[in-house]
């Protein structure tokens, strides 16, 4: 057989693995910037430092803020079973401080965008 043809077997399998690995660096880079936004309102960060709260984060959504009920109080959680293996845990009040800051990170994604789109030409390159 030539190389030609044992090649695209090869190829045809890796181009699935190069952006499976490409989505889970995204979905990592996301994780990390939530976990910073959830620190930064005041959530506190868990660790699943037992094999209890390992199983038990791993029955968690992973990497969505979830809120549910304990004891009559609204909790929220956001569960990373594999950066931190951690479970951040905050209150209504961290809650609310979070979803400003989410607004406020996507305002500013938003101007940076709006600022590239404008950039050295104007709103129309080509003089319209």
């Amino acid at each position: 057989m030539s190389r030609a043809i044992l090649g695209r077997p090869v190829m045809l399998l890796s181009v699935p693995l190069l952006v499976l690995s490409g989505c889970a660096t995204i979905r990592r880079h996301e994780a990390d910037n939530t976990e910073r936004m959830l620190t930064a309102a005041g959530f506190q960060m868990r660790p699943a430092d037992t094999p209890e709260r390992l199983a038990h984060l791993s029955t968690m959504p992973p990497y969505k803020v979830v809120s549910r009920t304990k004891d009559g109080n609204v909790v929220y959680t956001f569960a990373d079973p594999e950066n931190c293996h951690c479970l951040y845990v905050g209150g209504p009040k961290e809650y609310s401080t979070y979803q400003r800051l989410s607004v406020n990170r996507e305002i500013a994604r938003e101007q940076d965008m709006a600022s590239m789109n404008w950039g050295l030409w104007g709103p129309f390159p080509w003089g319209w």
